[in-house]
C-alpha cells in the first residue's frame, strides 16, 4: 500500500468528536507502563482529545513549575505507588476498533504550555556524570509573552545544585526553593523552543507493570524531539484498543539529551487518533512534513543503528516501492542517521528521508 498516513485519520462521524483529558491523579500513572492498566477514555478513529501532560521533575522549582494541579497529583499518588520508572503518563486512551496488528495513529495537532517554566537536569544517568561528579538544576522559561501558546524561544534563568538527597534516585523529588542558591547563568543564550512529547506509546505486549524510562517497539521514551506539533506517529498495536498514554513533556530537546533530562515542563496538546490496518509497522514510525523517521533501540549505538537503518529499508521496500538493493543505496546517499539519546538504559537513534525524493 502506498504510505499515506493521512488516509487514517478519517474521522468515523462527519466531524470529529471533541474530548477533555485532564491530568489528576485518577487520570495518570506514575513511573511504569501496563497492559492491564485500565483506560479512562475510550475514543473512536479519528477523534481528537485535548490532553494534559505533567512533568515529573516539577518539584525541581515547585514556585515555578507546580500549580493546584500538579500538587494534587503529588498528594494523591503516593511514592510507593510510583515506579519503576519515573514518567507520569496520562491515560490510558482507548480507541474503538484498534486490535492487534492494527498500527495506530497519532497526530500532534498543536501544543501550549501550561506553566511558562521549565527544568534541565544534569543527572546521575547523564553521559558525563562521572566528568562532573554531581546533579545539577537550571531552570529555563519561555521568552516573551506564551499566553497565545509557545514562544520561539526559551532562556535559562538560574541553576543550582541539587542536594535534596544524595543522588535523584526516586520520582517527584521536591527541591524547596532557596534563592541564596539559585545562581544565574553564565551568559545570555536563546534556545528554540521544540515543544513535544519524550514518552507516547501504547500498551505492550510483555505484561506487568514495565518501567517508563526505557524505550521500545511500542513507543514509550523515545526522546525524539520532532514529535511535536504537525507530526504523526505510528505505533503497531498490541492489544484490543491500543490503550495510547502520553507524557514526558518538554519545551526543548537536542539529539542525544547527553547531561540527563530535556528542558522537562508541562504542556497542553491537542492530538487526534486513526487506524490504519495494514501498515504493517513493527516499530514506532515518524512522519513530519518533510521526512519519515526510523527507530532503533538497543544496549548499545550500533545495535540501535542497525534497527534503525534495517526499518527504514523495511519502509523503503514495502511501502515506496524500491527493491533491497535500491533501497540501501538510497539509504546511503539520501539517509540521515542520528543520535536520538544516550540516556535512557536503552540507547536510541532514528534514520530520517525526505518525503520530497519520493514525490
Amino acid at each position: 500500500m502506498p504510505l499515506d498516513f493521512s488516509a487514517g485519520l478519517v474521522p468515523v462521524a462527519n466531524a470529529p468528536a471533541q474530548h477533555h483529558l485532564p491530568a489528576t491523579p485518577d487520570t495518570v500513572y506514575w513511573g511504569y507502563i501496563d497492559r492491564d492498566q485500565p483506560p479512562v477514555l475510550t475514543v473512536d478513529p479519528g477523534d481528537i482529545i485535548t490532553v494534559e501532560a505533567v512533568t515529573h521533575h516539577s518539584g525541581d522549582a515547585p514556585d515555578l513549575l507546580m500549580d493546584e494541579g500538579v500538587t494534587a497529583i503529588w498528594n494523591g499518588i503516593a511514592e510507593a505507588d510510583r515506579g519503576p520508572g519515573v514518567h507520569i503518563l496520562t491515560g490510558p486512551i482507548a480507541v474503538r476498533g484498534a486490535k492487534p496488528g492494527d498500527t495506530l495513529l497519532v497526530r500532534i495537532l498543536d501544543m501550549a504550555p501550561r506553566m511558562p517554566y521549565g527544568s534541565n537536569c544534569a543527572a546521575n544517568w547523564g553521559l558525563l556524570y562521572r566528568t562532573f561528579q554531581k546533579e545539577r538544576i537550571t531552570i529555563y522559561g519561555l521568552d516573551g509573552d506564551s499566553s497565545n501558546g509557545f514562544t520561539a524561544t526559551a532562556s535559562p534563568l538560574f541553576g543550582f545544585d541539587f542536594t535534596a538527597r544524595a543522588l535523584y534516585d526516586i520520582p517527584g523529588v521536591i527541591s524547596e526553593p532557596d534563592p541564596a542558591a539559585r545562581i544565574p547563568f553564565s551568559r545570555e543564550v536563546s534556545v528554540p523552543v521544540r515543544p513535544h512529547f519524550g514518552v507516547m506509546g501504547v500498551a505492550p505486549a510483555e505484561s506487568g507493570r514495565l518501567s517508563s524510562i526505557p524505550p521500545s517497539v511500542f513507543g514509550g521514551n523515545v526522546d525524539n524531539w520532532r514529535v511535536g506539533p504537525g507530526a504523526t506517529m505510528a505505533y503497531p498495536v498490541f492489544i484490543e484498543g491500543a490503550n495510547l498514554y502520553v507524557g514526558d513533556p518538554h519545551f526543548a530537546q537536542g539529539d542525544g539529551e547527553i547531561c540527563g533530562t530535556a528542558i522537562e515542563a508541562s504542556l497542553t496538546a491537542r492530538i487526534q487518533v486513526g487506524l490504519l490496518p495494514g501498515l504493517g509497522a513493527s516499530s514506532p514510525l515518524l512522519e513530519t512534513a518533510a521526512q519519515w523517521f526510523t527507530h532503533g533501540f538497543g544496549a548499545d549505538l550500533d545495535e540501535a543503528m542497525n534497527m534503525a537503518a534495517e526499518q527504514m529499508l523495511w519502509l523503503m521496500q514495502t511501502h515506496l516501492g524500491l527493491t533491497a538493493d535500491d533501497a540501501y543505496s538510497l539509504a546511503s546517499v539520501a539517509m540521515d542517521m542520528g543520535v536520538t539519546q544516550v540516556v535512557d538504559g536503552t540507547l536510541g537513534c532514528h534514520a530520517a528521508i525526505s518525503r520530497d525524493i519520493f514525490r
